[in-house]
């Protein structure tokens, strides 16, 4: 069975920063595409940004202040986020995907359960 469990959300001040977890398990950790989303009240689910064995991708709002990193030896991917701003504070979710696009969400297969971020002006 696979699961991604995220962990590290928080209450933060604007300027802060966190440092989000998504541990995988039951699946060939190093094979996956590694996403990362978020999704605010009203609106629809955002790409982040994500990595592969060699390669990142950002989206335009978080270059600069996001940073993805991997522990192949822990099954763990993670999201340190820098700088945060009001407009960032969204649940936070981790996605695999084998193949296709990195800002597709439809194109990832497994997803963790999410975790808030919330940024206080």
């Amino acid at each position: 069975q696979v699961q991604l469990e995220e962990s590290g959300g928080g209450l933060v001040q604007a300027g802060g920063s966190l440092r989000l977890s998504c541990a995988a398990s039951g699946l060939a950790f190093n094979s996956y595409y590694w996403g990362w989303f978020r999704q605010a009240p009203g609106k629809e689910r955002e790409f982040v940004g994500g990595m592969g064995w060699s390669s990142t991708s950002y989206a335009d709002s978080v270059k600069g202040r996001f940073t993805f990193s991997r522990d192949n030896a822990k099954n763990t991917v993670y999201l340190q986020m820098n700088s945060l701003k009001p407009e960032d504070t969204a649940v936070y979710y981790c996605a695999a995907r084998l193949g296709g696009n990195w800002n597709l969400p439809s194109d990832y297969r497994y997803w963790g359960q999410g975790t808030q971020v919330t940024v206080s002006s």
